[in-house]
């Protein structure tokens, strides 16, 4: 494929994904639940955190850290007390355990009370067109408080290499403006320019078949390389490609 026919299929591909029926099969649909900004941003990025393994499970699991969180997920982490914390034990989900949910909830408070929020905690402030540093600062943001060494891998770190699937995922929730209706845009202080695709099996795979992708591992340098040629495709909004390559790999088993 010449890369003009490349871009013709997969914009054919993102307008067939990119839709509200895409919404009732993803995770994406529990911060949809929500119209505060906060509760979508806060429901988003703990729905992202367990976002691996089954797909079915991870949505069960992301509705039942809602409840827990009394379905106002931003005024429980801001107002909680310590006894308050009694309702979410015995919650787990993979090695995403009960430890780990309640650090989430006290580093979120953290976030929220000492660095204005998510938004501000996941800004590029190093002039860079990546978020690899400000994923990396982000996560020092998030366990300067008093935490529990095993909950540390729960928030990937970039500068070690690590692809940050899933803050990826959410920061392409959050920034990337979709008239779709599917991501949210409401992080307007952020460039969607920036965005890197979500890089997991699926979207790996697919890439590769495409030639958008020739290095093996599922990594940060990886992400780089796709990054490279998806702005080559569309240098204002690169990660639309996200649903091309997740749909032709998990629907059409490209």
């Amino acid at each position: 494929m010449t890369q003009k026919e490349l871009k013709e299929f997969l914009d054919e591909k993102v307008l067939l994904y990119n839709n509200p029926k895409f919404i009732e099969s993803d995770p994406i649909q529990i911060p949809h639940q929500f119209s505060l900004k906060e509760d979508i941003e806060i429901a988003a990025f703990l729905t992202a955190t367990i976002s691996w393994g089954n797909r079915t499970m991870i949505i069960k699991n992301s509705f039942k850290m809602m409840e827990l969180l009394d379905n106002s997920p931003h005024d429980f982490i801001v107002n909680h007390q310590e006894k308050d914390l009694e309702i979410v034990k015995g919650f787990v989900h993979r090695t995403f355990n009960t430890i780990d949910f309640i650090q989430f909830i006290k580093s979120l408070q953290h976030i929220y009370k000492n660095h204005q929020g998510l938004e501000n905690a996941l800004s590029i402030k190093d002039n860079s067109n990546t978020y690899q540093t400000a994923i990396h600062q982000f996560k020092s943001i998030f366990f300067e408080i008093e935490h529990q060494q095993r909950t540390q891998k729960h928030i990937s770190d970039p500068l070690k290499n690590s692809a940050a699937k899933r803050i990826n995922m959410f920061l392409r929730w959050m920034v990337r403006t979709d008239k779709a209706g599917v991501d949210f845009g409401i992080w307007q202080s952020h460039n969607p320019a920036n965005l890197s695709c979500p890089l997991d099996v699926h979207s790996g795979n697919v890439a590769r078949k495409l030639k958008l992708l020739l290095r093996t591992q599922n990594d940060w340098k990886s992400l780089s390389e796709l990054d490279k040629n998806l702005r080559k495709l569309d240098k204002t909004d690169p990660v639309k490609y996200d649903f091309a390559l997740f749909g032709l790999g998990v629907f059409e088993k490209f």
